[in-house]
């Protein structure tokens, strides 16, 4: 009788916890993603300010690889005694050149690289706009001073046929220039 009532509380605690149902919510709409920008990345505190590098949100891995090295580089003590130094870190297809100031604060940041990932808005846009082109070549730039963006743009070239084209394109795929 006991292992009868054992038996039947064990069943109804099983069944019971059984019947809760587990909810899905999907607050996205299927195929969109959502795309944050990266916040400003204090590099090193230079007396009563900041030297201030604002990494990009790129979809390649090389570029970030590098943008990462650049963060966690110290400058130390190499800048001493120098008007400006210039830091230079490149890797097979892309370099990173960044200023810094007698006092050792980041001034400029310009970062230069070709056959990178290209963001989907951006290959989106651009085979809406030309259909039958393909992508030959694709160089990106993205420069900084004093933790804001001035230049982030897309070089491209684009050949259909024997015509080719080149293209000045922002991430977010507007065409700023044609040539």
């Amino acid at each position: 009788m006991k292992s009868f009532i054992i038996t039947l509380l064990f069943l109804s605690m099983t069944v019971s916890s059984y019947s809760q149902d587990k909810t899905v919510k999907q607050d996205r709409e299927e195929g969109l993603m959502k795309v944050e920008e990266l916040p400003p990345v204090v590099i090193k505190r230079v007396g009563s300010d900041f030297s201030v590098y604002i990494p990009d949100n790129n979809p390649d891995t090389d570029v970030r690889r590098l943008e990462e090295k650049f963060i966690a580089y110290d400058i130390g003590t190499d800048y001493e005694g120098a008007e400006t130094y210039l830091l230079i870190m490149q890797t097979k297809d892309g370099s990173l050149s960044a200023t810094y100031n007698e006092k050792g604060k980041l001034i400029r940041v310009v970062e230069n690289y070709k056959d990178v990932r290209l963001p989907n808005e951006l290959l989106y846009s651009i085979y809406r706009t030309y259909p039958d082109w393909t992508i030959v070549n694709d160089k990106y730039l993205y420069t900084q001073e004093d933790g804001d963006v001035l230049k982030k743009q897309y070089n491209l070239k684009i050949k259909k046929g024997k015509e080719t084209m080149k293209l000045t394109v922002r991430p977010n795929g507007d065409i700023l220039k044609v040539r």
